[in-house]
């Protein structure tokens, strides 16, 4: 805390109420409320916590209004260029980029864990043949929690690691088993020789009748796509999990409960929306005419995968995986794609009509991660569960930080009451 102050007047009183500000290293301070309930008798009222820090990190940092994504203070344009997922993990948990050693020893941790319990298998036998892939994600992710009983001490920092490193490493296999239980093909091992996202994809997409070859193109931009959705500061998945574990509660549990929240269509669900309404519009000549009734505020008709409720510029992620969109599509030879073209031309409106450019809608992460996802012959309902995989690292990374922190607090949010006032009971027959 530094010394500088904000100042609240009581009116009924004449009392004044010093709000101590909370600086960071870089980004906006935080007045410090903590005490206004106590000396004021109000609480502080932010619907969707728009103006309202819930914690102090060192993780990942946002600044909206330019554009800037930082992981430990890393540009995330440089760790995209130059980095690899398993790399961009370590620092996130870690909060330093590896030595060679390091890297090593964190590679081969994370290879040791890839396989799940073969009773964790079987849970996926209660599911309904057509279950959604998030809804098997967030209930097997949940029962690991009745696996590890001797690595869940929350106090033990070495419990807190292996934590860590069994999540990460089993989550693509997790994944890649809802996809191939949706699909009623027969699962598929890890190959540990392999990267992490060639891996991944060799447990989607290969069969036991023929052999599998992993594109490294296709991985690469995978890599690529997880390394930018690997954190991103308090969303609402990640302050789930830290709402979840500020009671505690098992590890497995939080995180599944930001899988939860990460389904949501307004959060992890948003590049599976972007296909829908690219369905939706069917032919790159209705292209206008949709952007034509967004502009004119029709009834049901949204532009989805523009803007962003923190980037008040042009998405700095978006800028990145825009480059690894083309030079997928390139590659595959895709560029002529109907759907392609669609989403091509939606992408050229946006960028150069007058009402899209000055309120800002330009297109976000998840309008090009729905496009490279459906070019690689990823199903639309495993966009989110792609998604989760790459979060985990920073649920993980968050929860860690929030359980190491010896102030934190069990989340308890407060309210403004609009129900009825108080009023006595009448027995039934008499109402």
């Amino acid at each position: 805390m530094t010394q500088a102050t904000y100042s609240l007047l009581n009116n009924q009183t004449g009392e004044k109420t010093e709000l101590p500000l909370v600086t960071g290293t870089i980004g906006t301070p935080g007045a410090d409320v903590g005490k206004v309930y106590d000396k004021l008798g109000i609480f502080t009222y932010d619907p969707g916590f728009t103006s309202t820090c819930s914690t102090k990190s060192a993780i990942t940092y946002i600044d909206g209004d330019e554009g800037v994504l930082l992981y430990r203070g890393y540009p995330v344009d440089q760790l995209a260029e130059h980095s690899s997922f398993i790399e961009v993990c370590y620092l996130v948990l870690h909060g330093e980029l590896p030595k060679k050693d390091q890297l090593e020893a964190f590679e081969g941790s994370i290879r040791r864990h890839t396989m799940i319990n073969e009773g964790v298998k079987r849970f996926f036998d209660g599911f309904y043949y057509d279950a959604h892939p998030m809804a098997m994600l967030t209930g097997v992710v949940g029962a690991l929690s009745a696996f590890y009983h001797d690595t869940t001490n929350n106090k033990d920092p070495k419990h807190r690691e292996i934590f860590a490193h069994r999540m990460i490493a089993k989550i693509p296999t997790i994944a890649a088993a809802a996809y191939k239980k949706f699909y009623g093909q027969p699962f598929m091992h890890p190959q540990n020789n392999l990267d992490y996202c060639s891996n991944l994809l060799q447990m989607m997409f290969a069969v036991p009748a023929e052999p599998y070859h992993v594109d490294p193109v296709a991985a690469r931009a995978l890599d690529v796509l997880f390394i930018l959705h690997a954190d991103h500061e308090q969303n609402a998945s990640t302050s789930t999990v830290r709402m979840a574990g500020s009671t505690g509660c098992n590890p497995y549990a939080a995180i599944s409960s930001g899988i939860a929240a990460l389904w949501g269509p307004l959060h992890g669900g948003a590049n599976e929306a972007v296909l829908n309404m690219l369905d939706e519009i069917g032919d790159a000549k209705h292209v206008p005419e949709f952007m034509n009734k967004v502009k004119n505020k029709v009834e049901g008709v949204r532009l989805m995968g523009f803007g962003h409720r923190v980037y008040k510029n042009f998405d700095p992620r978006a800028k990145i995986i825009r480059e690894q969109c083309h030079k997928v599509l390139k590659h595959l030879g895709k560029e002529n794609d109907p759907k392609m073209e669609l989403a091509l031309k939606l992408e050229e409106i946006a960028l150069s009509d007058d009402y899209f450019k000055q309120r800002k809608l330009y297109p976000n992460v998840d309008f090009y991660s729905g496009i490279i996802y459906e070019a690689l012959g990823i199903p639309v309902n495993m966009f989110t569960p792609m998604f989760a995989v790459a979060r985990t690292v920073g649920w993980c990374a968050h929860w860690m930080e929030m359980t190491a922190d010896s102030s934190t607090r069990i989340a308890r949010p407060r309210q403004v009451y609009t129900g009825a006032p108080v009023r006595n009971y009448v027995p039934c027959d008499q109402r």
